[in-house]
């Protein structure tokens, strides 16, 4: 769209996923941001917004969402609906936003196109779409291609009929143009030189350059305030106006007290807008200082450091929560799934902080004085051949098969299983069918609690001594499990250095060095040969963790660890001696 728009240099639009700037978004593949940008197409304006689809990120769809008119449906000429489909339609609905359907990639070989239009009426049929809804206008089209028709059999062309189909069924905004100024801040953004920014649409009256303003923020509070600059969204940037009007999404700058969810308005007409309804988050972890021997590889070591970058995330993160803990040195950090923890734990990373991060735990409610925890629709297309591994390891946790059919070569597997089932289960998956799974997964509600899921089947060789690894004794070590460090890293007692063959924790010396002697003998010398160590990133290692272990994150280190670095200390943590015999 942007590409034939006519807009933009070619120097502009350098590269793919053009909107996706943030580094962790390109290297994921992912959009983990929101993003506005604006068009003119036949002299109209489009504003166009970038979500998310991973149910994790909900909080930028639930926010942006007040800004919109009409939702474009992506859908893979191939796959068909998946569960982030799902989730983000269940929120548009939610907000009677009218969606267009547009079947992307239709020039896939195996693409089957009229087949999941009618999975996608039977999807709409399901989240209980009214009448309006399910009569949706629907394109098919070819992003990489660049052509859209109203034929799935067209492979050629440009995307104008996508536009004309926006221009023809999106409605115009329902706003109030002489009616006293109100806005919803529904994005925060933040500038080194100007403060913050508050984004969102008008939605009545009109706002400008130096105007007095009355920020209604939460709990009834109400503070006067200036707007310094009004600026609204062109091409991929913004730019600065004196003035803009009811259904413009702006920027304003010099609002130092606001945040998402807060009413701006004019002072005479104090009167505010519905907030924004946030999902509670489902999962928990432990952040604390790391107190390990190699402390001191990144900028910020401090609780403090840390308390201040989670207050500051919590300005823009709105499904994100902040406890601390009772001792005061850690805080207890809640999010919508692994994955929104662990990217917030990456970004500090980048940002030179230093932390340890505890085991995920799910939130469980009580209700009516029963046990409930967050159950999640997962969804896995695997090869045919495989299906026995993979419904035999959902089964072990608690998860149930709800739809199964065959697509092509892949066998479609649907499932209601507990958020707990989740840790851990991607990497299972994946070692179960030689890499060939496809996993997909989003929050469905909360069910009652149904008992103990099984834990890692195997120990961890955790390092009974503080140096540098050395091959002699990776040597002997490696027939005993899969190691996770190679010759020359550095690690300290208490360090894991090793996943064990067996279900018990084993203490291990891994910097033993081969005694020499004056004696030589031939043969007596051997090549050491040792395997590629296991590199876990970090949402690896963080569902690899059991209770008694955290993951340290540095700024260039991701290392595994016991909560309790001397095994005595770990003996009388656990009450009773779990370790098997030392290996030296």
């Amino acid at each position: 769209m942007l590409r034939q728009s006519g807009q933009f240099r070619e120097s502009q639009l350098q590269g793919e996923r053009i909107l996706d700037s943030n580094d962790l978004e390109r290297e994921r593949g992912i959009t983990i941001l929101a993003k506005n940008i604006a068009i003119l197409y036949e002299g109209v304006k489009i504003n166009l917004i970038d979500t998310p689809g991973h149910a994790d990120f909900g909080g930028e769809v639930e926010r942006t969402l007040q800004m919109a008119d009409s939702a474009l449906v992506l859908v893979d000429a191939f796959e068909g609906p998946m569960p982030q489909t799902k989730f983000v339609l269940r929120k548009a609905f939610a907000n009677h936003i009218r969606p267009i359907v547009v079947i992307n990639k239709i020039d896939r070989p195996d693409a089957r196109p009229l087949e999941v239009l009618n999975e996608i009426f039977d999807t709409f049929v399901e989240l209980g779409a009214d009448e309006l809804a399910l009569d949706f206008p629907y394109i098919f089209a070819s992003g990489r291609a660049g052509f859209a028709s109203h034929d799935s059999q067209t492979r050629e062309g440009n995307i104008r009929p996508l536009l004309d189909l926006i221009l023809e069924k999106v409605p115009g905004p329902e706003v109030e143009l002489n009616a006293p100024f109100r806005m919803l801040c529904t994005t925060l953004d933040f500038s080194e030189f100007v403060g913050r920014i508050a984004i969102g649409r008008i939605a009545s009256g009109s706002v400008r350059r130096a105007q007095k303003v009355a920020l209604l923020l939460d709990e009834g509070k109400v503070i006067s305030d200036t707007v310094e600059k009004v600026m609204t969204f062109d091409k991929l940037g913004r730019v600065e106006v004196e003035e803009a009007s009811a259904g413009d999404i702006v920027a304003l700058v010099g609002l130092e007290e606001v945040s998402i969810g807060d009413t701006i308005a004019d002072p005479e007409h104090p009167n505010p807008l519905p907030r924004i309804a946030v999902d509670e988050p489902t999962i928990s972890m432990i952040f604390g200082v790391n107190n390990s021997p190699l402390v001191g590889e990144g900028k910020y070591l401090t609780s403090r450091h840390i308390y201040d970058r989670l207050i500051r995330e919590l300005r823009s993160n709105v499904a994100l929560r902040i406890e601390p803990t009772e001792d005061g040195e850690a805080y207890e950090v809640s999010g919508r799934g692994l994955l929104h923890l662990s990217v917030l734990i990456e970004t500090m990373r980048r940002e030179g902080f230093e932390l340890s991060v505890g085991k995920p735990q799910v939130i469980l409610k009580r209700i009516d004085g029963q046990v409930y925890e967050p159950y999640e629709e997962l969804v896995v297309d695997v090869p045919q051949g495989l299906m026995g591994p993979v419904m035999e390891l959902v089964g072990q946790r608690r998860g149930e098969l709800g739809k199964m059919e065959v697509k092509g070569e892949y066998a479609h597997l649907e499932f209601v299983i507990p958020a707990r089932g989740l840790l851990g289960l991607r990497t299972r998956l994946l070692s179960a069918t030689q890499g060939e799974a496809m996993m997909h997964h989003v929050f469905q509600d909360y069910q009652p609690f149904k008992g103990d899921i099984p834990r890692r089947l195997n120990g961890v060789m955790v390092s009974m001594a503080s140096g540098q690894v050395n091959s002699f004794a990776l040597d002997n070590l490696q027939q005993r499990g899969t190691m996770f460090v190679k010759p020359g890293d550095p690690v300290y007692e208490g360090m894991i250095v090793a996943e064990n063959a067996r279900d018990e924790d084993m203490s291990v010396n891994p910097i033993k060095e081969k005694k020499l002697t004056n004696m030589r003998a031939s043969g007596s010398d051997k090549n050491i040969l040792l395997k590629p160590p296991r590199l876990l990133t970090l949402e690896l290692a963080l569902e690899y963790i059991e209770d008694d272990e955290m993951v340290e994150v540095t700024p260039s280190s991701i290392r595994l660890r016991k909560k309790h670095l001397t095994e005595e200390a770990r003996r009388r943590a656990s009450g009773k001696g779990k370790f098997a015999t030392t290996v030296s």
